[in-house]
């Protein structure tokens, strides 16, 4: 799967990937993994009512509509050195100021925690604008495979950091999830759909990792 920087536009779907630097692990503990998860949720507002805090989050995500977000979140799957986004952009230049808010916010987080200096991700994130509906399935199929990819889970569903079990209906989430299923009959139908392909996202993510490569 290529990756190339994209000209975002208002209203367009794109895959964003970025890593640790170094190829270091971004996120070490639950804690990491959950802060990160708030982040997005938070840096997603185009104007968030508060100051980011966890006290604050009732206050933060009471309000919630489209013309009150820089980005769509339609799913998602963190890794132990790398994170996947499929954005849908509802502002100009939603794109770029969510990913530069959320990466800057997070490091500057996990640096005091973890007593670090320096960069956390690499400076420059990869994405592709998806061009189909064929596209934005097979992309958010790939991105929920990844736990499955790289065996850190036999059951795909028990995965927390993904947006998968939302898309399951198993809990909720802020994910804009009708984008996906509604190419589907049912959550269980797209439940197969990913399944089938377990083998076959293997292979990508093989090919993924050479495109990678510094």
């Amino acid at each position: 799967m290529a990756y190339q920087q994209a000209v975002f536009g208002n209203g367009e779907f794109y895959h964003v990937v970025n890593r640790g630097v170094e190829k270091r692990i971004t996120f070490l503990d639950k804690r990491d993994y959950q802060r990160f998860l708030e982040t997005i949720e938070y840096y997603r507002l185009e104007k968030p009512p508060t100051r980011f805090s966890f006290r604050n989050r009732p206050k933060i995500f009471k309000k919630d509509s489209s013309n009150e977000v820089l980005v769509e979140i339609i799913c998602f799957c963190l890794m132990p050195n790398h994170f996947h986004l499929l954005l849908k952009q509802v502002q100009e230049n939603g794109i770029s100021i969510f990913l530069s808010k959320l990466t800057n916010s997070y490091t500057k987080y996990f640096n005091t925690r973890h007593k670090r200096v320096g960069p956390l991700f690499q400076g420059s994130f990869k994405a592709v604008r998806i061009e189909d509906d064929e596209q934005l399935t097979h992309t958010s199929r790939y991105i929920h495979l990844n736990p499955l990819i790289d065996y850190l889970v036999k059951d795909l569903k028990s995965y927390k950091y993904s947006s998968y079990p939302q898309f399951l209906g198993l809990k909720d989430g802020f994910c804009k999830t009708h984008c996906i299923l509604d190419h589907f009959s049912l959550p269980s139908t797209y439940e197969k759909f990913v399944l089938d392909q377990e083998e076959y996202g293997r292979i990508i993510k093989k090919i993924e990792r050479l495109l990678l490569e510094d």
